[in-house]
């Protein structure tokens, strides 16, 4: 396979949210032969809980791809139809762990894309927790599956700068860009065999990017006030930070923040009912910008305002 041009390696891309479409879509557009498509089962979704397809299976049933939707990676109908694809290479962004009877298959080994400079954030919610630890850089990695997640040995790297006010969602995007041509050049290192690979360090003390649940993103405004803002920011717009106000839930979307002394409770909130709502922190405040109340719209604060009543 060493020397052989890059558009002739059989690929099986393995993938479901919207951050492992643009991959897919920019291997296609650069003449990859993707002969396979694994993702995650039709889930039910919406008001109705209809069965919704994920992104990218819809994409990839666009461009008339096969899609495999194994409920379990290793039963043997889903494994001896993988098999018989007969793949040089495996592509993984944005799925499941894999099993090694899995990742061991293709000749040229199984690589994956993770939103993270490795060895930092390993884990499932990477882009979230460098936002919310207030990095100023974080990046892309691509990297050979190995049995523990994340560790295996790093063929790429991309770093990534992160704005004092870029939100999760709005990193995410860029992230997912940039995360489609590292797929595509590491594609094309592997093809002619001009792969240079580095071992991670597993010992070292790095920051840990584990799954976000709800509880996680309550709002403790005992904390200084730009921890708040960048916990904020970094599970903006998923899944949203929240906090209680008028004794419902609140997720607040978009805000900044002042630095000042004052004498109120962290936590405590204070409004004029029109324009503005604040939430005393330990050393400031955090001040709304976009909110979405308990069963409502995402919207301005002031929209927010202008529809409720004063305690």
């Amino acid at each position: 396979m060493k020397n052989k041009d890059y558009t002739h390696l059989r690929i099986v891309y393995m993938g479901t949210p919207e951050f492992a479409v643009a991959p897919l879509a920019h291997l296609l557009e650069n003449g990859c032969q993707v002969v396979g498509v694994v993702t995650s089962p039709d889930r039910p979704a919406g008001r109705g809980y209809h069965l919704q397809p994920s992104p990218v299976k819809k994409y990839a049933e666009q461009h008339q791809i096969l899609v495999l939707q194994p409920e379990k990676l290793r039963d043997e109908a889903f494994l001896a139809t993988l098999q018989a694809l007969a793949a040089d290479v495996f592509v993984v962004v944005a799925f499941r762990m894999l099993p090694a009877l899995v990742f061991e298959m293709p000749p040229l080994g199984t690589f994956n894309l993770h939103a993270s400079l490795l060895p930092k954030y390993r884990g499932a919610a990477p882009i979230n927790w460098a936002v919310i630890n207030g990095e100023t850089e974080t990046g892309l990695t691509t990297f050979f599956i190995e049995k523990e997640i994340d560790t295996g040995k790093i063929i790429l790297q991309e770093s990534v700068p992160i704005g004092k006010d870029t939100t999760a969602g709005e990193l995410h995007d860029t992230l997912m860009q940039k995360g489609a041509d590292l797929v595509l050049q590491t594609v094309k290192a592997i093809a002619t065999g001009n792969v240079q690979v580095r071992v991670q360090d597993l010992q070292g003390d790095y920051p840990k990017a584990p799954k976000i649940f709800r509880e996680d993103c309550r709002i403790d405004f005992f904390r200084e006030a730009e921890q708040v803002y960048n916990f904020i920011r970094g599970l903006s717009p998923y899944p949203g930070a929240f906090t209680e106000f008028q004794d419902k839930a609140l997720k607040i979307f978009k805000a900044k923040y002042t630095l000042e002394s004052h004498r109120i409770l962290p936590g405590k909130w204070v409004t004029d009912y029109k324009t503005h709502l604040s939430f005393a922190c330990e050393d400031g405040f955090i001040h709304c910008q976009e909110v979405q109340a308990e069963n409502k719209k995402r919207m301005s604060v002031v929209d927010f305002l202008n529809g409720i009543s004063p305690d």
